[in-house]
């Protein structure tokens, strides 16, 4: 399932985010609270905890985010390993939102990447 989800993905690299954000991508942080708490906060981050990822990113739903313009918005979401991450991208591709991404090592390869303090 994972490898089937990441086949449909252009994964960034730690170091690739911030110039992708600098281009318009949206990060998105799906960790639950707990875990962030316990990792720590991404401020660049909008947090989406992932079990509303879809209606919340979905331009054509009633309880979409401002951000949700249409399909052509750079999703980049964010897990603690990039596991969940690639499964909730996944998802997202298949709605139709094809610019979906994530991040291949999650939070802790931002912090390995010393990439958080230019986000």
């Amino acid at each position: 399932m994972l490898d089937a989800a990441r086949a449909k993905l252009r994964r960034l690299a730690a170091d690739e985010v911030p110039g992708a954000l600098r281009a318009g991508a949206h990060l998105v942080d799906i960790r639950p609270a707990a875990q962030r708490a316990a990792e720590g906060e991404v401020p660049a981050a909008l947090v989406i905890e992932r079990n509303v990822l879809e209606w919340r990113c979905d331009p054509t739903s009633d309880a979409r985010i401002p951000e949700a313009v249409d399909d052509d918005v750079q999703w980049v979401i964010l897990c603690s390993e990039g596991y969940t991450s690639s499964l909730a991208a996944a998802a997202l591709v298949d709605l139709g939102l094809h610019r979906a991404t994530d991040v291949a090592g999650g939070y802790h390869a931002l912090v390995a990447a010393g990439v958080l303090d230019r986000l």
